[in-house]
This record gives C-alpha cells, sequence and structure tokens, in this order.
C-alpha cells in the first residue's frame, strides 16, 4: 500500500523534470534548434496540424534554420504560423524552403532568459515538493487508518524526502546546463 504512494510521487516527480526539460527547450538560446518549432502549429487546409508533421526542419549551420514543407503550397501558412508563434526572428520564404536565421542575443536578452530559465525551475522545485508533501499526507492517511505502523510512516517520510533531493538535484544540474548554454556566445 505505501510502496503504491512512493511509487506514485516518484513517478511524478519524474514527470515533472521531463516536463522541465521540454520547457526549457522552448527557451530560445543563442543557436538554432528544432525543438523551438515543436509547439508550432500551422493552419493546413482548416486543421490545425503541428509543423513537424508538415515539414523537414534541419539545421545546416549554428545560427540558421531550413523548414522544407512536403508540400509548397503550405509555405505561406508555415510562415505566418513562424511569424505569430513570437520566437523573436524573422523567416524568408524563398518558394520552396523557409530560412530563419537566429539572430545572436544581446547580454541583456542572455540575463532575462537566464531569470526566466530560473523561475521555470524554481517551479518545478516547488511542484517536487507539493508531491512529496501530498506523499507524506497520504501515508500519514495510511497510518491513521491503521493500515501502516508508524515506524512505517517514518520510513516513507524519509524516503519521499531522498527521492525529492535527487530530484531537485537534477533540477538543479538540467538548470546549470541550460544557463550555460544561455550564456554562451
Amino acid at each position: 500500500m505505501i510502496e503504491e504512494v512512493k511509487k506514485n510521487c516518484e513517478e511524478k516527480m519524474k514527470k515533472t523534470v521531463v516536463a522541465l526539460k521540454e520547457e526549457f527547450n522552448m527557451l530560445r538560446t543563442g543557436r538554432a534548434s528544432s525543438a523551438l518549432f515543436d509547439k508550432i502549429r500551422v493552419n493546413c487546409y482548416g486543421e490545425s496540424t503541428p509543423l513537424n508533421q508538415l515539414a523537414n526542419i534541419s539545421i545546416p549551420e549554428a545560427r540558421l534554420v531550413v523548414i522544407q514543407p512536403w508540400d509548397k503550397g503550405l509555405l505561406v501558412e508555415i510562415e505566418k504560423a513562424v511569424l505569430q508563434a513570437d520566437l523573436s526572428v524573422n523567416p524568408t520564404n524563398d518558394g520552396k524552403v523557409i530560412r530563419i536565421a537566429i539572430p545572436p542575443l544581446t547580454e541583456d536578452r542572455r540575463k532575462d532568459l537566464a531569470k526566466k530559465a530560473k523561475t521555470i525551475a524554481e517551479n518545478s522545485r516547488v511542484s517536487v515538493r507539493n508531491i512529496r508533501r501530498d506523499g507524506i499526507d497520504e501515508a500519514k492517511k495510511l497510518q491513521k487508518d491503521g493500515k501502516i505502523s508508524e515506524d512505517q510512516l517514518k520510513t516513507a517520510e524519509d524516503a519521499f524526502q531522498k527521492s525529492t533531493d535527487a530530484y531537485i538535484a537534477e533540477i538543479n544540474k538540467v538548470l546549470e546546463a541550460k544557463e550555460k548554454e544561455i550564456m554562451e556566445n
């Protein structure tokens, strides 16, 4: 019973870290990345479709993204979707592909992005702590109902704390890597 609670909390903490990494992928650094375009949806024949299902996204150079749609008729729609995505980039359409030059980040913009990354990471830490709290509350409820002993409760609390510490350390490691990436020239 308590093992289920531990497993459930561990799973939620893992998902929190995965979500953090996905969110960090959406932060624009000075380098081109196809992950920037993962959440862009294009109006394709009346349907909102993810860009990566309509085109090949390649990175031929460090600061250049090339989007090559499988249907050339969608070039204008893709260009419009990229502009609306508010990525601070300017796509150029040559009739066959869309080229997007990723401009280098200014020092102020880098600091803002680093601050934003810290905020995102802190939200993830709070989520992990809330998951720990919920797990401990569930364990206390089990103990109150007489389903587990006081010793088992204490052991469970220690396990929740260890998991929390491990996932917060992982969040810090991911944040550190992202900050380093943002501050690179």
